[in-house]
């Protein structure tokens, strides 16, 4: 495999359409920028802005990746980013060693420097990070550098988003420079009857002539409310001598937090003046130098980052520092990239088709910056972005952590720790809303685990049930895939048995048929949030009480004989003339325009994996394609890779890429492959597309489900004509790492092999 592979570039022709990447280590981040120098947002997990009436939102980070560089006559990050003041420009992504590096000739005034600049997140020091800035002059003077440890600016708009109906949203982004009048000659839609969605929202916006703006490629279309949370900042320190910042503050009503940063100099440089700036959001280091033309200069700032019960506040963090300055670059990065090397001894490897196997990195690379080992973390649903307001869907548990299980097995296990941190509060919103046993919020605070749906959304939170059913699978699915048993007693049975109690409560009995249904629920397919017997809510829940009855068994616990009683005569309607089953009951009608209107297919998630009939799996999936062609104006890419698991699983390997392919211009952001809700919508960073992406390869294409026994082969395997081979490398179940091998035997057949893990393998250089 080629080192190409894990390589993102940007160049000059990428300046006008540059979505931003980042960097993290599952604690902490920093955005890119073009530059490389400039500032860029960094948040830190679980620290959340909680500003009375708002919901709760990721708190940004001062500023400690950023440097600013004057020849004397201009200064870097205020000029503009183009091709004439930035020549010979690159910037890459190495995902296997976890750097940034940005190189260019910056002409910003009547002299040329060579730029290069290369940041990292520590993945081996959790705590650490470090941006080394290296110059080159073509002229002799004095110029100026300027380190600085600042507060983030403060969000120019709040939004009182607990508070906030649709309609009043509506009403205030209209009064918002967050909308702006549609362009001249453009119709105006009539307004919807009632707004349940942001599409309805925009429609409403448009019947008003607004909308909302994008000024770029790199806007998303929800940056009036998706904006990050502030910080205060509280304790300031700076020695110049020592070149040494620290800072020290707390999200506003939230957590607190300490930053401290370190600069290291050049040997020999002839240094004019070392200051410091002092505002009342931070400091700034400034160096004043003389250069010689042609000579090259390299400074480096450390920094160092920490939160209240992780790490010991900014006294650590300046220690923390001083020994990084002390022990030098070189070795802090090697000691990185070492980590990272590491992760990627388990991989998945496609031969035959460079650019999906760059992709599948790239997912599997946006996973692991997301991820922590033994925590409690869950992964945000928009990873370390502002995106969804960074709070903890159902994505978590269902799409990332499938996605994670096989290959780093102690990562799936922080995302399932969660629901075990978070099991009170859970319990606590059922007994509040009259439901026993435990109902886990739609939108989680990622530190406190409450219920932080916006108040527009609210009907999601009450009734977007099936998420409880999806988080009971995802502990049982950690358990057969790990066979501890002793974390499922301490852990994982206990959130099964809570969520198995709180359906017992939410069914209805129906005595005339003797069954048991569940009424007035939110679909999978939010537009609809007031049906009955939505199957996939009904089949989850049905699951979610036959795992129960089966790991209390398996421990020797009682089981609820109510359990298997409900899970038994669970109602999941079916049409016996169409031999398929139905969205939701008979009497809803099928017939709004949606992003997920294809959304019967998710009974054949691999969680979920409900068991049916060849021709009915078949029949299922050819109704979720008649109904996205009919109703879909662009799909969502959670249904776009369901879509093309199903078909895999129906033994169409060609559809299955087809789907993965489907519109991924669009959906991937250049240059980094960042990916969006939808092609248009720019709602990026979802994480739950990248997982679901990787679980194609994981379960999709090799046919495996984690069963009592393990990993089996519960379908047969398929491989595209494009695919030469397939390889699950390092795949760990129940204590062994085995290399899973999909490829063709003699007579041109797909077949499944298993051995153990090959020794370590790196990629060969480009």
């Amino acid at each position: 495999m080629s080192y190409s592979s894990f390589l993102l570039s940007a160049t000059a022709a990428d300046f006008g359409r540059y979505f931003p990447t980042y960097l993290a280590n599952g604690y902490f981040s920093v955005a890119s920028s073009p530059q490389g120098t400039a500032p860029a947002l960094s948040l830190l997990v679980g620290l959340m802005d909680r500003t009375p009436g708002d919901v709760s939102r990721p708190a940004a980070l001062p500023d400690w990746a950023s440097v600013d560089y004057s020849d004397g006559e201009a200064w870097l990050n205020a000029g503009p980013v183009g091709v004439e003041t930035m020549q010979d420009y690159m910037q890459t992504l190495d995902m296997f060693g976890g750097t940034l590096t940005t190189r260019y000739v910056w002409a910003g005034s009547n002299r040329r420097t060579r730029v290069e600049v290369e940041t990292f997140i520590s993945q081996a020091d959790h705590h650490l990070a470090a941006t080394r800035l290296s110059l080159t002059p073509d002229f002799s003077g004095e110029v100026r550098l300027r380190f600085p440890l600042q507060a983030w600016p403060a969000p120019v708009q709040r939004l009182s988003l607990a508070r906030h109906s649709w309609g009043e949203l509506k009403d205030t982004l209209l009064r918002s420079p967050a909308t702006e009048p549609l362009p001249p000659g453009t119709p105006r839609p009539a307004a919807p009857a009632e707004i349940l969605t942001w599409f309805d929202l925009q429609q409403a916006l448009a019947a008003e002539g607004r909308a909302l703006v994008t000024p770029g490629l790199t806007a998303p279309t929800r940056a009036a409310v998706w904006y990050a949370g502030e910080s205060d900042v509280r304790t300031i320190e700076a020695n110049a001598d020592a070149r040494l910042l620290c800072l020290s503050g707390a999200a506003a009503s939230g957590a607190g937090f300490s930053v401290a940063a370190a600069v290291e100099v050049p040997a020999g440089l002839a240094l004019v003046s070392t200051r410091v700036e002092r505002t009342t959001r931070g400091a700034a280091l400034v160096i004043a130098a003389a250069v010689q033309a042609g000579r090259p200069l390299c400074f480096v700032k450390y920094a160092s980052v920490s939160r209240d019960g992780w790490g010991d506040g900014p006294g650590e963090d300046a220690a923390r520092v001083r020994a990084a300055l002390a022990e030098g670059y070189a070795a802090l990065l090697a000691r990185h990239r070492r980590a990272w090397h590491g992760l990627w001894q388990a991989d998945i490897v496609v031969e035959g088709d460079p650019q999906l196997q760059r992709v599948i990195h790239a997912d599997m690379f946006y996973l692991l910056q997301n991820s922590t080992v033994d925590t409690a973390w869950a992964m945000a649903a928009c990873g370390m972005s502002p995106n969804y307001y960074g709070h903890v869907f159902w994505d978590s548990d269902t799409w990332d952590l499938p996605a994670l299980l096989l290959l780093h097995p102690e990562r799936a296990k922080s995302l399932a720790m969660f629901r075990s941190r978070t099991l009170e509060e859970a319990q606590s919103i059922a007994r509040r809303r009259g439901y026993a046993g435990a109902m886990f919020p739609w939108e989680a605070d990622p530190e406190r685990g409450d219920e932080q749906t916006p108040h527009f959304a609210g009907v999601n939170s009450q009734r977007e049930i099936y998420l409880n059913g999806a988080i009971a699978s995802s502990q049982w699915q950690y358990y057969l895939a790990t066979g501890d048993r002793g974390w499922l007693r301490d852990h994982g049975f206990p959130i099964i048995r809570a969520t198995a109690d709180f359906w017992l409560s939410r069914v209805t009995h129906r005595p005339e048929r003797d069954r048991y249904e569940i009424l007035c629920v939110t679909s999978v397919d939010e537009k609809y949030t007031d049906v009955d017997n939505e199957t996939f809510t009904n089949a989850v829940a049905q699951k979610n009480l036959l795992i129960a009855t089966e790991a209390a068994r398996m421990l020797g616990e009682t089981a609820d004989p109510r359990w298997a009683e409900v899970a038994a005569k669970m109602h999941l309607p079916f049409s016996e003339s169409e031999r398929r089953h139905l969205v939701f009951d008979e009497s809803v009608a099928h017939d709004r325009r949606t992003w997920m209107a294809g959304s019967l297919t998710f009974l054949t998630y691999p969680s979920l994996d409900l068991s049916m009939s060849d021709d009915v799996r078949r029949n299922d999936y050819e109704y979720a394609l008649r109904k996205n062609a009919e109703l879909s104006p662009e799909l969502n890419q959670m249904m776009v890779v369901m879509l093309a698991i199903h078909a895999a699983e129906l033994g169409d390997a060609e559809s299955a890429l087809r789907w993965l392919r489907h519109e991924q211009a669009l959906f991937l952001k250049p240059p980094f492959l960042v990916r969006s809700e939808t092609p248009h919508n720019n709602a990026t960073y979802i994480l739950a597309t990248t997982a679901g992406f990787l679980q194609n390869f994981l379960y999709g294409f090799t046919g495996l489900r984690l069963a009592g026994e393990g990993l089996a082969g519960k379908y047969a395997p398929v491989l595209p004509a494009a695919i030469k081979r397939l390889t699950l490398k390092g795949v760990a179940c129940r204590g062994e790492r085995l290399d899973v091998i999909v490829e063709r035997d003699e007579s041109g057949r797909p077949c499944l092999r298993r051995h153990p893990a090959a020794a370590r393998i790196e990629p060969t250089q480009p």
